[in-house]
């Protein structure tokens, strides 16, 4: 296209292109606008290296020589983008970005400020409808690195899931990157790790042995079933991280084994001078085990004058909107919703489908027109 606008004279024509979307996603009634300053970075930086022109010269044959000093040569100074500010709630023809400049250069914009803006303001929109979802009250994380689309896609999801609403990222990397705070626990394999007590280093934690400490809470509690290597997995995370130990309970049996064993070493965590954190949850009826596991820790308190109903009960375990609305229906006791694969893939709609049209050019309005009628790109557009 641009070699054409070039060979017909045309490419330094004065031209605007509006970029917007025709639907909101998720067939909500809102849109969060995400991926400016990325855009702004990308125009800012913009060049086309001998090593570009090198591979375009074997992939587009039969160009006119005097096309490739010129295309070498371009870069953005004469553009000037508008644009809504990010983070912003918008809606349907309502043009974020606004491109003025030279045709030859604005066209070649096209394809990367609309990647930049298309998956940006998904997550940012499915994360601000979590966010609403999961309501003021509660905490709301984003735990979909390992099953994001490829690592660029994890790191967009977490920053944009972050703008949307969350609260902090298990992805260190968009932590270290952007500033978000880092929040996460062990996995499963932590637990299958220890199949036993005897396989602790040292039982203690400070000056205090904190198996010990365990074991007598065990016998006091009168807890037989549980198991003993998880005990001893929900020790050793303890002994590594004392001021963070929160303990994922439903390896083997969230009611009978997860939870007594996470009181147990929780209690003996307070006789070494630390405060537990908490729990998740990942799997099961949410609402119920979220319910009964305050109930054990309620009924700890009432024994031993402690505060382990202030505990954090996180859950995760595949939620999406739709989930977290049936769990406030049934009425949980969760305090953090970690959501991962349905957030960072957005599962309920894989992309937005913005477009970017050409509205004018030296000074002439232009249109699409099509039969489809949804194509038809009249945009409202007010600027502040």
């Amino acid at each position: 296209m641009v070699y054409s606008y070039w060979k017909n004279g045309r490419a330094d024509d004065r031209s605007i292109f509006d970029l917007f979307f025709r639907t909101n996603p998720f067939k909500g009634e809102f849109t969060i606008f995400a991926g400016l300053e990325e855009c702004l970075r990308f125009v800012q930086t913009f060049r086309i290296s001998s090593d570009d022109i090198d591979y375009l010269k074997k992939a587009i044959p039969n160009v006119e020589e005097g096309f490739w000093p010129w295309l070498g040569a371009l870069d953005c100074r004469q553009v000037k983008l508008y644009a809504i500010a990010e983070g912003t709630i918008v809606f349907p023809r309502e043009p974020l970005i606004r491109v003025e400049g030279p045709l030859g250069i604005c066209q070649l914009l096209e394809t990367t400020l609309l990647n930049l803006c298309n998956f940006a303001s998904l997550v940012a929109t499915n994360a601000a409808r979590m966010r609403l979802a999961v309501g003021p009250a509660a905490s709301m994380l984003e735990f979909g690195l390992r099953r994001a689309q490829g690592p660029d896609g994890a790191m967009s999801a977490s920053r944009y899931s972050y703008m949307g609403g969350a609260d902090g990222t298990s992805n260190v990397a968009a932590g270290k990157l952007f500033d978000i705070p880092v929040k996460g626990t062990h996995a499963h394999s932590l637990v299958c790790a220890f199949t036993s007590l005897s396989e602790l280093t040292s039982p203690m934690l400070g000056d205090k042995n904190i198996v010990e400490l365990s074991l007598q809470y065990r016998r006091e509690l009168g807890i037989t079933v549980a198991s003993q290597g998880e005990m001893a997995a929900f020790i050793s995370f303890a002994q590594a991280f004392p001021d963070n130990f929160l303990a994922l309970v439903d390896t083997y049996d969230t009611l009978n084994s997860g939870v007594p064993n996470f009181i147990c070493v929780a209690l003996a965590l307070i006789q070494c001078g630390y405060t537990p954190k908490g729990i998740r949850l990942d799997s099961g009826d949410l609402a119920y085990l979220s319910n009964q596991s305050r109930k054990q820790l309620r009924d700890v308190d009432a024994k031993y004058g402690t505060s382990l109903a202030s505990c954090n009960i996180v859950a995760s375990n595949d939620l999406n909107e739709s989930v977290i609305l049936a769990l406030q229906d049934q009425g949980h006791q969760i305090d953090t919703f970690a959501i991962g694969t349905n957030l960072v893939t957005c599962q309920a709609q894989p992309a937005l489908g913005m477009v970017y049209k050409l509205v004018e050019i030296n000074e002439e309005p232009r249109i699409k027109l099509s039969q489809d009628t949804v194509k038809v790109c009249v945009c409202v557009c007010v600027w502040l």
